[in-house]
């Protein structure tokens, strides 16, 4: 029989054994943890849904719809809730615009509109040039280009006809936005607007504007936006108000529907940024929504 030594010196080589293969084990593990770190260190991470949908609310978002992406918008207003009963309050009046917008990549977007408003079809292109990120050559913001165009074939009567070059309007955007936490989102919009006819000899074919928007989000589903246009100095900022408009935007699966109050009642560049005439503190607020539905008909490689 084995002697009691043996038994002693195999059981001893078993623990050595043991102890040599969990000390690597727990070496090849904490290997695996330094490489995960390092490779998550050098990744670098985007910033998604600064904004919940395409519009904050009257004027455009940085975001765009994803590639092969369409979505469906539709945005109107009542009449100002200082109308009066014999209006109901403005429920009685309504302006309506549809649009599509189409993602060719998840850079590039384009769409198109019409707005019952002067009888308008718009359109315009989208463009992601930087993305806020982390790690690597972080960057602190995303910048989104835009630049729209809109023509009104409105009957203009019984002034003589104009010319089809003369009803259209431009105009031109750079979104910067950055997503400071998961619930507050901001974003500025230097803006311009170009208009091929204007009304009176004193009146600005170029008009500049700065705005500024924002979005805290309240629940899960629901969040506060605000969003305003200041215009620079000029003609134009002494005949017309700054746009302004309060919201909540309301998630409820596919679709994100925008609730609002604005004295805007012009649902794209050309109408509220240089034409707002409503007076916000003095009633003269539209309420109206956004709705918009995403249908994806290609699929993301």
């Amino acid at each position: 029989m084995p002697s009691l030594l043996s038994f002693r010196r195999a059981a001893g080589f078993l623990a050595t054994a043991c102890t040599l293969a969990a000390s690597h084990v727990q070496a090849q593990d904490l290997l695996n943890q330094l490489e995960t770190q390092t490779t998550d260190s050098l990744r670098r991470e985007y910033v998604t849904a600064t904004f919940k949908g395409t519009r904050v609310i009257n004027g455009h978002s940085i975001e765009t719809p994803g590639k092969g992406s369409m979505l469906f918008l539709i945005s109107h207003r009542f009449g100002t809730l200082n109308s009066g009963a014999y209006e109901f309050f403005g429920l009685d009046q309504a302006t309506i615009r549809l649009g599509l917008e189409y993602g060719l990549n998840d850079q590039l977007a384009v769409g198109i509109g019409r707005s019952s408003l002067e009888k308008t079809y718009d359109g315009f292109v989208k463009y992601k040039a930087l993305r806020q990120s982390s790690g690597p050559r972080p960057m602190p913001v995303s910048v989104t280009l835009l630049a729209t165009t809109a023509v009104s074939t409105l009957k203009f009567q019984p002034e003589p006809e104009r010319s089809t070059t003369s009803r259209f309007t431009y105009s031109y955007q750079a979104l910067l936005a950055r997503k400071f936490s998961s619930n507050l989102s901001v974003q500025l919009m230097p803006t311009l607007i170009h208009r091929n006819y204007v009304d009176l000899r004193r009146d600005e074919n170029n008009v500049y504007a700065i705005g500024a928007a924002g979005r805290q989000k309240l629940t899960k589903r629901l969040a506060l936006t605000a969003e305003y246009y200041y215009l620079l100095p000029g003609n134009t900022a002494d005949d017309y108000r700054n746009s302004l408009a309060l919201g909540f935007d309301i998630e409820t699966g596919g679709h994100v529907f925008q609730l609002h109050f604005t004295n805007s009642q012009g649902m794209i560049e050309k109408f509220f940024v240089p034409q707002t005439t409503g007076n916000f503190f003095d009633g003269d607020i539209y309420f109206g929504f956004n709705i918009s539905r995403a249908f994806q008909l290609r699929s993301q490689e």
